[in-house]
């Protein structure tokens, strides 16, 4: 039943030195290097499994010890849970293999070639590897959501809870709903981490709310470059009719790009590249 999907372990960590000794595991280091900070609270996972409603086919970046990957299967997913750590990975794989709503692989999952099928990605994922993991699920084209739990900080960048929005969410948002899930507090984890984390939900839209794809994100590309210190500025390089654009999307000519919302841009891309 497993496939060929490369895949790693991503549950964020930071390493902890032996306190016997003072000095460092093997484990330790394994733990620093991976970046792992398991999930071990019954609510915080409940509270993934709830966001993350998963059905059908589900890749787990980063099974570690397997309490999301179990809880993802009682829901009802097919779960392939990808583990780069060998000892974590040998141990769920000896746990599950009975169970055949659970494969376990051993890999980086950020090399994984994505399944062709219909397919959701959940994972308790690295501070490290965020953006990585991020990238590979907007780049999969069958990917249906992702529902990752990041650092807070992180997750609300991407959804605007700043009242900013970044590049990486304003490119994709014409192919992607992106939602501020549950905060989990760094409680649930172990080892502790220094900071909390959130629920992030990415989400692909029915249908693309714009046409072209690559006519789209060159706008974007242009609106965030800076040219000119405003979006005004930075638009007029390239296209006529910028005024009549923005005034129709309701942003002032001195606008920083980082406040347009996501909504705003679509009436751009409608307005100027017609």
């Amino acid at each position: 039943m497993a496939q060929n999907f490369a895949h790693g372990n991503y549950s964020h960590t930071q390493g902890k030195a032996a306190r016997n000794s003072g000095a460092r595991t093997s484990r330790d280091q394994a733990r620093r290097v991976l970046s792992q900070n398991f999930l071990v609270d019954g609510r915080a996972l409940d509270l993934v499994v709830k966001a993350a409603a998963p059905d059908g086919l589900v890749l787990e970046p980063g099974s570690g010890e397997g309490a999301l990957t179990r809880a993802l299967a009682e829901a009802g997913a097919r779960v392939v849970g990808y583990e780069i750590d060998p000892r974590l990975a040998g141990r769920l794989a000896s746990q599950t293999r009975d169970d055949p709503r659970i494969d376990v692989v051993r890999g980086d999952f950020a090399a994984a070639r994505p399944p062709r099928e219909p397919f959701a990605v959940v994972g308790n994922i690295p501070y490290s590897a965020t953006s990585k993991i991020v990238r590979w699920c907007l780049r999969a084209p069958a990917l249906t959501s992702a529902t990752l739990v990041t650092q807070v900080e992180y997750a609300r960048k991407r959804t605007g809870d700043y009242g900013r929005w970044s590049l990486v969410t304003v490119e994709s948002w014409p192919w992607f709903d992106w939602r501020l899930g549950d905060r989990i507090g760094r409680e649930s984890f172990r080892p502790v981490p220094s900071v909390d984390s959130a629920i992030l939900r990415i989400e692909r839209r029915p249908e693309p709310l714009v046409g072209s794809r690559r006519d789209y994100q060159r706008l974007v590309e242009l609106g965030f470059g800076g040219v000119g210190g405003s979006l005004r500025a930075s638009l007029r390089t390239r296209y006529e009719g910028v005024d009549a654009a923005l005034a129709a999307a309701g942003i002032a000519r001195g606008a920083v790009v980082g406040h347009v919302h996501p909504d705003q841009w679509l009436v751009l891309s409608d307005r100027l590249l017609r």
